[in-house]
C-alpha cells in the first residue's frame, strides 16, 4: 500500500535520541536545540506582532519586511547583492528549503553529490525528490574533500551538489581553497550548488565564513539556504530562507506554495527585527559558542574521547574506541540509559554504517550548568588500556 520510497529510510535517529533522553531523564546532547532563552528583544518583537494582529497569511514567499531584512543581512555578512523581491523565498525552516530546492531541480536520472558523513535529512530529501545520490567521503582529522575523489564524482548526470558549511555533523568550516575547488567543478559541469549555511554565524578561532555564492560565477548557480533557528536560538519557529537567482526562485516559490503555503506570519515580522539586530550580537554569539565548545571538548579529551576541535557549528564528532566500543549504536544506548547523557550514533550520518561505528556526535548548544552535568556523568566512563 505504500510507495517504495517510503520504505527506503527510517525515522530520524536524532529526534529518536531526544525521545530516549526524555524517557531516561538524560542530559540531551543529541538534538541541536538550545536550552537557553532566545533574545528577550526578539521575543518581544514576536509578541508585538501577535498583539498587532499579524496573525493571518503572509505573502506565501515571505513577508516584505523579512525579505528586505534578509537581503540587507546578505549584503553585509555574505557580500551578496540580492533582490528581495525576486531572489528570496521564506520557508518553514531550512529543512523545507532543502527539499523545495531539490523538488524544483531534479528530473529522473539526475544525480546529486553528497559528502559522507552528511546531515541525516539530505539523503531522504534526495529520495523524496527522485535524485540519485553520489557520496564522496570527507575524512578526519580536518573532514575535507579529497580534490581527486570529488572531481571523479562529477559527470554529465550531475545536477547538484549539497554542501553544509559550517558542517553538521563534523564542525568543519570550508576554506576559500575548498570552495574555489568546488566552484570550479560546478562551473565546468554546469552544476547547481545547494549550500546549507544555517550555522553561518557560529564559527570559531578567527575563521571567516565564506558564502559559495560570493565566488566568481557562482551567484547565478547557487542556492543559499539559511534560517533563524541556530543564530537566534529559535529552532521551534521554523523560519527558513532561500537565496537564489530569479529563475530558480520563481520555481522554488511555486513548489513552496503547494508544500506549506507559508511560514508563521508574526514570527516573520519578528524575523525582520532579528536580521537587523546590531552586529555586536552576531560577534558575541560566536564568542559564547566558542566558550561552550572549549568547555565540553576539553572535558571530553580528559575523559578519553579522541576528537578534533570543531571550527564551526555546535557539534563535535568524538571517537569512542578508547572505551573498547565497536558499536556506536550500542554505546549511545548505554550512554543515554546507564550514564544519563544522550548523544547521536555516528553511523546515522553515513549511508555505509560501518564508516561511522567509531563515532558519536555531541552537541554543545547548552547552558554551562547543562554541559557541566553531562561532563560529570561522562566522567564515570573508563578508558580501556
Amino acid at each position: 500500500m505504500l510507495a517504495q520510497k517510503a520504505s527506503r529510510f527510517t525515522e530520524s535517529v536524532i529526534r529518536g535520541m531526544s525521545v530516549e533522553a526524555a524517557k531516561h531523564k538524560a542530559v540531551n546532547l543529541a538534538q541541536g536545540m538550545p536550552d537557553f532563552p532566545a533574545p528577550a528583544e526578539l521575543k518581544a518583537a514576536a509578541c508585538r506582532a501577535i498583539e498587532a494582529d499579524v496573525n493571518q497569511y503572509a505573502i506565501t514567499w515571505g513577508s516584505r519586511e523579512l525579505r528586505h531584512a534578509i537581503a540587507e543581512h546578505a549584503g553585509w555578512h555574505l557580500g551578496l547583492a540580492v533582490d528581495p523581491e525576486t531572489e528570496i523565498t521564506v520557508t518553514c525552516g531550512s529543512t523545507e528549503a532543502m527539499l523545495v530546492a531539490l523538488m524544483a531541480l531534479i528530473n529522473p536520472g539526475d544525480e546529486v553529490i553528497l559528502s559522507q558523513p552528511f546531515y541525516e535529512n539530505y539523503w531522504p530529501d534526495c529520495v523524496l525528490a527522485g535524485a540519485t545520490p553520489r557520496f564522496v567521503p570527507v575524512r578526519p582529522p580536518d573532514w575535507r574533500f579529497d580534490p581527486d575523489e570529488l572531481a571523479a564524482a562529477f559527470n554529465d548526470k550531475t545536477k547538484a551538489i549539497i554542501l553544509c558549511n559550517p558542517n553538521n555533523p563534523t564542525g568543519a568550516v570550508a576554506t576559500r581553497e575548498d570552495l574555489e575547488m568546488i566552484a570550479a567543478l560546478c562551473r565546468k559541469w554546469d552544476v547547481i550548488a545547494i549550500t546549507d549555511e544555517i550555522y553561518e554565524h557560529i564559527i570559531y578561532d578567527g575563521r571567516e565564513h565564506i558564502a559559495l555564492a560570493s565566488l566568481e560565477g557562482m551567484q547565478e548557480r547557487t542556492v543559499t539556504v539559511g534560517g533563524m533557528s541556530k543564530t537566534f536560538a529559535v529552532t521551534g519557529w521554523r523560519i527558513g530562507t532561500m537565496i537564489a537567482p530569479k529563475g530558480l526562485t520563481h520555481a522554488f516559490r511555486q513548489i513552496h506554495d503547494y508544500v506549506s503555503i507559508g511560514a508563521a506570519a508574526p514570527l516573520q515580522e519578528a524575523g525582520a527585527f532579528a536580521y537587523r539586530m546590531p552586529r555586536e550580537y552576531f560577534a558575541r554569539l560566536s564568542q559564547d559558542y566558542q566558550a561552550r565548545r572549549d568547555r565540553l571538548c576539553s572535558a571530553l579529551l580528559e575523559i578519553g574521547f579522541d576528537l578534533e576541535l570543531p571550527h564551526g557549528a555546535y557539534y563535535v564528532m568524538a571517537n569512542i574506541e578508547a572505551f573498547g566500543a565497536t558499536d556506536d549504536v550500542a554505546f549511545a544506548r548505554h550512554l543515554v540509559r546507564e550514564v544519563g547523557v544522550a548523544t547521536v550514533p555516528g553511523s546515522s550520518f553515513f549511508l555505509d554504517k560501518t564508516l561511522g561505528q567509531q563515532y558519536i556526535r555531541f552537541c554543545f548548544c547548552k547552558r554551562d550548568e547543562t554541559l557541566d552535568l553531562a561532563i560529570s556523568r561522562l566522567r564515570t566512563l573508563k578508558v580501556i588500556v
